[in-house]
């Protein structure tokens, strides 16, 4: 079987060798064995579960609540000769038809599974006929409401392995916390589990916090001595164009990205950065997920993170190539105060979550049991203002609701147009036969797409395909359509705006089955996420690796030696003893006291022997005194 893995990960992925602890989790996969697999961002996940489904016979079911992930993953297979597959939000009841039909009948290997599709009948009656080889549970902290990104449908993965009981479950992520792993292995039944964890801590990569007024100023100074290729995080849409502006002015070649770019503008501009045709990236954290981009030598946030999880996903995409890289949080405590008033809004009242959730069922006005998994175009701004609601509470509001199983918001959403014949090639020819005027389109489809079309929908491009017969896009659209309506093929058209999906049969908003326990520990369990990472911020003690790897319960009495917080040590360590008479002094000066309990959190100096013997100088010689309260202070 070991050999069988290294032929695959050569033959089909072009590697010689597995990285740390991949191969042990595939191995652990070929001999049958449910595993959680915990893989810092980066540490190629994807591989774990693609090499022994294909060492296997069957299919394998990889479970994701990334649309953009998944698609970026089946379109990679494909690319290596792979048949892969994926079902989400938003398409059409005959292309989910036809996938899963596909599956059982065709050689497909991958089969990409959004969760909230497990429970509908027509996925579970067909699960039941594919030949599976393994169920992967990737983003497994989603499973947990003690996770960061709680996704009620994922309690449904433990109710589809008794169709397949015998095969094994690999759950995969890249950040997760003790208590997160121990929910992980109950929620998805894991039996007799090994858990694999690659050490949380990066050698290569630098964490610095800087706290200062001007972010802007001080991001630049950065950029200026940090040379390669960066990305700039914001949290503000309008943000990111204003910085990236900005940096051009300077001469610092820059784009930005969000969400709400159409998807040719953020394809174009993210394969510019991925070229290093353009150096910084200014993005909100709709960017990075997913991006192979190994040579980032430096990764800045202009603005807070809600919690250390996603600090420790987005500055992990620097320096994937084991060189020297950086990971620099600029803030204040203006952040910090707008931090933990962010996270006590990120829960709003039961009143008002039940306001939105009509206010949505009048926007797209749909009855009480109608609209199981509907999805809908959503601007959030046009809704709100719509229903005069506050923008940041609605969409805290649906998040909230997401988290609870009623919709889900997809917000950079794109589907390309796709089509597939529904009917066999000699009906087909007949049809060419009556209809003259749209011969030529079926010949061109024939010509460019082959038999393939009758088997299964594929990607479409409408003004490649107007340009080819020499037509205007919107005469080939009104043709496609023609034929969709005559019966002859599936025309789905292209989808590039947020979706809104209800993932269940309407309720009546007063009747809402909002677990109300499970919101307000939610609740509290984001303020306590938002007090961690402003422990982070606040932190001068404490190796920034070592802190990171506590938060996810991995010890560690090695120091790093290349965050600020290890250089300002090595700094003081090499203090001459007058220059620590005199920066205790000046400390105490500007009014500072301490304790020999606190003298590091204070002045910054190690709380040594060296030092404790200086304060002991400076005490006898009636420079400073400890008063009552067990403080020095200077002697007046």
């Amino acid at each position: 079987m070991k050999e069988k893995a290294y032929h695959i990960l050569k033959t089909v992925f072009g590697y010689s060798e597995f990285r740390p602890i991949q191969l042990d989790i595939v191995l652990s996969v070929l001999e049958g064995k449910d595993a959680l697999a915990l893989l810092p961002t980066g540490g190629g996940k994807s591989i774990c579960f693609q090499v022994p489904a294909l060492a296997m016979e069957g299919i394998c079911i990889v479970i994701s609540p990334l649309i953009a992930l998944m698609k970026d993953q089946v379109d990679n297979l494909r690319k290596k000769g792979v048949l892969a597959a994926a079902i989400y939000s938003g398409m059409g009841n005959r292309e989910i038809d036809t996938v899963l039909d596909n599956c059982i009948y065709g050689n497909y290997k991958f089969l990409y599974v959004s969760p909230e599709r497990l429970k509908t009948e027509i996925f579970i009656e067909r699960f039941k006929k594919m030949r599976v080889n393994l169920l992967a549970v990737d983003e497994a902290h989603c499973i947990s409401q003690w996770g960061y990104d709680f996704r009620p449908p994922y309690l449904e993965i433990a109710a589809i392995r008794q169709y397949h009981p015998d095969i094994p479950c690999l759950a995969l992520t890249a950040s997760a916390t003790i208590q997160v792993r121990e929910d992980i292995v109950e929620k998805l039944k894991l039996k007799k589990s090994k858990i694999f964890v690659k050490s949380f801590s990066r050698k290569n990569l630098s964490y610095s916090v800087r706290l200062v007024e001007n972010k802007l100023e001080k991001a630049i100074e950065i950029l200026n001595k940090i040379s390669g290729s960066a990305i700039v995080y914001l949290r503000n849409r309008k943000g990111t164009k204003e910085v990236a502006s900005v940096f051009n002015k300077l001469g610092i070649p820059s784009t930005f990205y969000h969400a709400g770019l159409d998807n040719l503008t953020r394809e174009k501009r993210q394969l510019e950065w991925k070229s290093n045709r353009i150096r910084v990236m200014v993005a909100t954290n709709a960017f990075g997920m997913g991006i192979d981009k190994p040579d980032v030598r430096l990764v800045v946030h202009l603005d807070l993170p809600e919690n250390l999880e996603n600090y420790y996903q987005e500055a992990g995409r620097a320096g994937r190539d084991e060189k020297r890289a950086y990971a620099v949080l600029l803030s204040n405590e203006q952040d910090m105060l707008a931090l933990e008033e962010r996270a006590s809004h990120a829960y709003p009242s039961i009143d008002f979550l039940k306001k939105v959730y009509q206010s949505l069922a009048n926007y797209y006005r749909m009855a009480v049991g109608s609209g199981y998994l509907s999805s809908f175009d959503f601007e959030i701004s046009i809704f709100a203002n719509t229903y005069n609601l506050e923008v940041l509470l609605t969409y805290n509001a649906i998040k909230v609701l997401q988290e609870e199983g009623l919709i889900e918001l997809n917000e950079s959403f794109f589907n390309p147009s796709s089509i597939r014949f529904l009917v066999n090639q000699s009906k087909l020819y007949e049809f060419q036969i009556a209809n003259a005027k749209l011969d030529p389109l079926i010949k061109l489809l024939l010509r460019s797409f082959g038999g393939e079309l009758f088997v299964e929908f594929l990607k479409i491009q409408e003004a490649k395909l107007a340009k080819s017969l020499n037509i205007p896009e919107k005469y080939l659209v009104q043709m496609l359509e023609q034929l969709d309506n005559l019966g002859i093929l599936s025309y789905n058209k292209r989808k590039d705006k947020p979706q809104i999906t209800f993932l269940t049969e309407r309720f009546d908003a007063g009747k809402l089955p909002l677990d109300q326990k499970r919101i307000e520990l939610r609740r509290q369990n984001t303020m306590h996420k938002a007090s961690a990472m402003i422990a982070y911020l606040k932190n001068t003690g404490l190796c920034r690796a070592n802190q990171i790897s506590s938060y996810f319960g991995e010890r560690s009495d090695d120091l790093c030696g290349i965050c600020d917080v290890c250089l300002e040590r090595m700094k003081i360590k090499s203090l001459h003893p007058n220059q620590v008479r005199e920066k205790i002094i000046q400390t105490l000066r500007v009014g500072k006291v301490f304790s020999l309990l606190n003298i590091h959190e204070i002045t910054g100096l190690e709380n040594d022997q060296d030092t404790i013997a200086i304060v002991r100088e400076l005490e006898e010689e009636g420079l400073i005194v400890l008063d009552s309260n067990g403080v020095y202070k200077l002697k007046n």
